[in-house]
């Protein structure tokens, strides 16, 4: 055979050996087309998962234990999140019968391969509600409290020996005299006859005296402050507008200085490391309650700075409405600034403006702390009815300005006639307005006339009330007001009934920063050991709230006060995911067990932020 006749395959008969093989292009075509459909479909599938937001449900194991917050539908079984938001509701049943693909592809390829979304099912006895929600707190003030924290000692003494201990534990302060010392959570109602501290106090002990230490009080209207901590800002001058600095029969200061008069005291500047770490504290703290939007009442110009820097850098951890706080010797800012709003995630829109004194003034034993503006003197300090920290003519201009330049307008007012003196203001702003665009708010309204109740109903403005201040309060107020004034204050069920809409906060840290403290507060007005001045029943119960009011009021109602109802506050198809798991019914249970109910799993836009699922 030629090597021409081998090279082209043939044999020695001449025919080509391919002529002889087996040869079948339809079943090579068969297997080549297989290929390439299941490569094509498996491409697309990982394209389309990839690119689907991810889908799961969250169960209970009977009926009704998600309690969503919308009249519609009040309780279901399951929710469905997908893109971190709420996709559907219903039975386990209907989800299951259902598909939450984004496209008809993936929803036939999910079919086809019997690709299923989890299902995360609840523990017996548990719930789920809609993310709680905090109207009035104080974010990075929080923060800085927790590092060294005063709340809860019974004297004077105590609190010396917690500021000693800090100092001791931490070498860093130990061996160096100049670090400051800052820390909070005194309340000097709570020590023996109410006595006030002094500089004198700290200054006693060796190893803090000559210490600059800066100790914040409970209501955050207050600084007990130590010699060293005072040295660079004296001279205090005589009398503060809307602040008292404390002297003693001599003409010295004593450490002491009360709302505005804390500004006079010359502090170092906070870094952004600083106010990061407070922030992180208050964060891991309010998700570990169940907390995902926080009313924050009063930023200052550093804590907007840092709260904007945060945001910029990526999503907050949890959602803040700021209030800016309204400096009334500074330029009108509402014509300059516009509000700011951010991915849902930080939004300032609002202005703070303060009327009157110290909501904790009841308590106080002292002249300085009958600053609460009333229409009458005080029982006990017949001298005095209490001040306004404002001039009304500044109200007069500069409310109606806010409210022109699109901003909401959120007025501190404790007092009767300090709340009086803001609903006349109000209703000469807001006429021939769209109040619902503006929904103006009064921060505390802790004691008002019936008829302001009634005029706070029908002007639309908003009630941010704290429950846990009224089961505070409840065993001094007497002694302040008289048996009769004291009835309209913390009316929360004549205020709601007088057609205003409430919603609930907390001014922690004054108060616990656990919105479940409000809502029991709320609906029980006792004590956490269930004592009030008027028994077992509660401190005037005819102020309670239901417990579906009570919910409203840490949910759909801040997202209301916030501008955010479209997308917060209730379980609803369409709005953002967030949702708490709680380890109890506290819609059902007694009332007992609500304190000792404890959070499962926070989740901010389907994402959990603690605990787990």
């Amino acid at each position: 055979m030629s090597s021409l006749a081998k090279q082209n395959g043939a044999t020695s008969n001449g025919h080509s050996k391919t002529e002889h093989l087996p040869h079948n292009p339809s079943r090579r075509f068969e297997r080549v087309k297989r290929f390439v459909v299941v490569s094509v479909v498996a491409a697309l599938l990982s394209a389309l998962v990839r690119s689907d937001p991810p889908t799961y449900a969250v169960c209970s194991p009977g009926e009704g234990a998600i309690y969503t917050v919308d009249e519609a539908i009040p309780q279901v079984q399951c929710i469905v999140v997908q893109g971190g938001r709420v996709q559907d509701l219903g039975s386990l049943a209907d989800i299951e019968s259902r598909s939450y693909a984004s496209s008809p592809l993936t929803n036939i390829l999910q079919t086809v391969l019997r690709h299923k979304f989890p299902i995360h099912l609840i523990p017996e006895g548990s719930i789920v509600v809609p993310g709680l929600s905090d109207s009035h707190a104080h974010i990075l003030e929080y923060g800085g409290v927790q590092q060294l924290p005063l709340e809860g000692t019974k004297s004077v003494g105590e609190t010396v020996q917690l500021v000693k201990k800090f100092i001791q534990e931490n070498p860093d302060i130990l061996h160096d005299k100049t670090k400051v010392i800052t820390g909070g959570g005194w309340d000097h109602t709570s020590w023996p006859l109410g006595k006030w501290p002094t500089a004198a106090d700290l200054d006693a002990d060796p190893v803090i005296q000559g210490r600059p230490v800066i100790l914040q009080s409970k209501d955050c209207h207050a600084l007990w402050v130590s010699s060293e901590a005072m040295r660079e800002s004296l001279p205090f001058p005589s009398e503060v507008d809307g602040g008292v600095v404390v002297y003693d029969d001599d003409g010295n200061p004593t450490g002491l200085l009360l709302d505005n008069a804390q500004d006079l005291l010359k502090q170092p500047k906070l870094t952004e490391g600083d106010l990061l770490r407070r922030f992180m504290v208050t964060v891991r703290d309010a998700h570990r309650h169940g907390l995902t939007s926080i009313h924050d009442a009063g930023l200052d110009p550093m804590s907007l700075a840092f709260f904007k820097s945060q945001a910029e850098k990526g999503k907050l951890p949890i959602r803040i409405y700021g209030m800016k706080y309204f400096n009334e010797s500074a330029d009108y800012f509402g014509d300059k600034l516009k509000p700011l709003v951010s991915d849902n995630r930080l939004t300032v829109k609002s202005v703070k403006i303060f009327a009157d004194g110290i909501p904790y003034s009841f308590l106080g034993l002292s002249f300085s702390s009958h600053s609460t503006q009333l229409y009458e003197p005080y029982d006990d300090n017949p001298s005095t009815n209490g001040f306004m920290r404002i001039e009304s003519s500044v109200l007069y201009d500069v409310i109606p300005k806010f409210l022109r330049d699109g901003w909401q307008v959120n007025v501190h007012a404790i007092g009767d006639r300090a709340n009086g003196i803001i609903l006349d203001v109000f209703e000469s702003s807001l006429k021939g307005v769209n109040v619902t665009a503006l929904r103006p708010r009064l921060e505390h309204a802790q004691m008002m006339t019936p008829a302001d109740m009634k005029r706070l109903g029908k002007l639309g403005v908003i009630a941010s009330v704290q429950p846990t201040h009224a089961i505070s309060d409840m065993w001094y107020a007497q002694d302040r007001l008289g048996p009769e004034r004291i009835r309209n204050l913390y009316a929360f069920r004549s205020i709601l009934d007088s057609g205003a809409r409430l919603t609930l906060g907390s001014d922690f840290p004054v108060e616990s920063l656990n919105p479940l403290s409000g809502f029991y507060a709320a609906i029980t007005r006792l004590s956490p050991e269930g004592k009030s001045p008027h028994g077992p029943a509660g401190w005037f119960p005819e102020e309670r709230l239901t417990r579906k009011e009570a919910l409203r009021g840490i949910t759909i109602d801040p997202a209301y006060a916030s501008f955010t109802e479209d997308v917060l506050g209730s379980l609803k198809v369409g709005k953002f995911a967030d949702f708490v798991v709680l380890s109890k019914n506290i819609m059902t249970v007694p009332a007992s067990e609500i304190l000792s109910t404890t959070v499962d799993a926070t989740v901010i836009e389907g994402k959990v932020v603690f605990g787990k699922l």
